[in-house]
């Protein structure tokens, strides 16, 4: 018996996808919930779980392939001979999914070249009780005798190249706490159980080439890193957590090791990508369509405005401690922007208007897209109803809506509805930019990164210099319904409440 997996509606406005990556190989078990396949459609990527258990038999819609939603994808058996069908799939699907074979092998290759050596290790002090003529016999002793024999004679010889041959009987009782993991490593090798278990941190999902970049780039081995996006998936946050630790670590043992790090000119690091090329995948296709046709259909330009937040990271400062223990979420600068943004939106209604025809339309809500930056893209995630919300909501939405974008966990309808747009291009290091509007909204607000240098203020009535924290607000617009004076408004209503920094009221808590 088996049963066919369709392509489930992934919206209401959504009626096909195209399947960018299988996950799973003909004759892979799965269980229920488990990610069999990522399918991209022209709002959101995402996976597709597997609503039953049981066996891959056939893969029927290749990788790359468009299908309309309710097309069978997969068929899945009741799992009779998933011993064999599972060497069997390696081998069916090695054409398809060559990239996938790779990654898996890799974290394998080393852990059991480890062992060999392991392995090896104990195999010449097996004859020290014996003449040198009994080496090669001791060869073909270990794998016959897997179970207790052969851990308990090669964990006696470890001490016994230290101490000569008579004091090897005692040396064992010594060394009983060394022997023990000694033992158990050649153990594990003739069963050939260990590359299994040390690949289930790396290869227990599928892994994105962009994050074994940054593996291979950290230095980091993806066997030793533990997952913690969706069913134990490794993102970069793991990787880059995972060379942060490495690198705290030989920085602990002594000042000596940081010494040779800071010398010398900086050098770019060399992205793997120089040279190559690669096929534009369909999300990035979709954000180039509708770049162009924003730009071509639109009259736009960007206004910008400085604005002092001193007081809105002295606040900051003063709180974050408290909001982290009473929310759970850390206070960014982010929820302070987009209160005040989502706030002025109310006064100014030309800045969230749309264009249908000849008409301006002018919403009920202020619903705020929140652009995300992915390993797949740009996207941007809707904050239903925002000027209604307080610090603590929109510290906890920016941050869920984050993490479930880039962990391919968003739902479609997510994505829809947006009225104006905030993307945060600061926390790259950018002053400012000039954002392109996304269709058919009519403006977006771009928050740049906040820095301290000098500027002139007025203590007691006297110019003085002081170090102050400013930020550049960009807001790009639809020139066509949005005129200077109104875009110029709306940015000294978002500065005017920003440089006021009186927060306690929308703490939320």
């Amino acid at each position: 018996m088996s049963e066919s997996v369709n392509l489930p509606a992934l919206g209401e406005s959504v009626t096909e996808g195209t399947v960018t990556r299988w996950l799973k190989n003909v004759g892979d078990r799965i269980e229920v919930d488990e990610p069999l396949l990522e399918v991209s459609t022209d709002k959101v990527d995402t996976e597709i779980p597997s609503p039953v258990a049981g066996v891959i038999e056939e893969i029927l819609v290749q990788e790359d392939e468009t299908v309309e939603v309710g097309t069978a994808l997969v068929k899945i058996g009741d799992g009779s001979g998933g011993g064999d069908s599972s060497d069997q799939g390696g081998s069916e699907s090695a054409d398809d999914q060559t990239e996938a074979a790779a990654k898996d092998s890799e974290p394998e290759a080393a852990p059991s070249t480890e062992q060999d050596t392991e392995a090896k290790a104990p195999e010449p002090t097996e004859p020290e009780p014996a003449p040198a003529g009994q080496t090669q016999p001791a060869a073909p002793q270990a794998p016959s005798a897997p179970p207790a024999a052969s851990p308990v004679p090669q964990a006696a010889p470890v001490p016994p190249p230290a101490a000569a041959p008579p004091a090897a009987v005692p040396a064992p009782a010594k060394a009983a706490p060394a022997a023990a993991p000694a033992a158990a490593a050649p153990s594990s090798t003739p069963s050939a159980a260990v590359p299994n278990p040390t690949a289930n941190g790396a290869a227990s999902g599928y892994v994105t080439p962009l994050v074994r970049k940054l593996a291979n780039e950290q230095g980091v081995d993806l066997a030793t890193v533990t997952g913690t996006g969706v069913g134990g998936r490794i993102r970069k946050e793991d990787v880059l957590a995972a060379a942060s630790a490495a690198a705290a670590a030989p920085a602990a043992s002594g000042s000596g090791s940081s010494a040779p790090a800071q010398s010398g000119p900086f050098v770019a690091e060399v992205s793997p990508l120089r040279g190559t090329r690669e096929k534009m995948t369909r999300l990035r296709k979709v954000v180039a369509e509708r770049a162009v046709q924003s730009m071509t259909s639109t009259a736009q330009l960007t206004s910008v405005v400085e604005v002092d937040v001193t007081k809105v990271a002295q606040f900051r400062d003063a709180h974050k401690a408290e909001f982290l223990e009473k929310t759970g979420s850390k206070l960014s600068f982010m929820p302070f922007f987009a209160l005040a943004a989502s706030e002025a939106l109310k006064a100014h209604p030309k800045i969230n208007s749309t264009v249908d025809g000849d008409e301006i339309v002018y919403p009920e809500s202020e619903n705020v897209s929140i652009a995300v930056d992915t390993e797949r893209g740009l996207l941007t995630p809707v904050i239903k109803d925002a000027a209604s919300l307080d610090l603590a909501q929109f510290s906890k939405s920016i941050a869920d809506l984050a993490e479930r974008t880039r962990n391919n966990q968003l739902k479609p309808d997510e994505l829809a509805g947006g009225t104006f747009t905030l993307t945060n291009t600061g926390s790259r290091g950018a002053l400012f930019d000039t954002p392109v509007v996304f269709l058919p909204q009519s403006a977006i607000l771009g928050t740049g990164i906040v820095t301290k240098r000098p500027a002139v203020v007025k203590v007691d009535g006297q110019e003085a210099i002081a170090i102050r924290s400013f930020v550049y607000l960009a807001l790009s617009y639809d020139h066509r319904i949005i005129d200077g004076a109104d875009a110029s408004r709306y940015l000294v209503a978002v500065k005017n409440r920003l440089e006021e920094g009186n927060f306690a009221p929308n703490l939320g808590y």
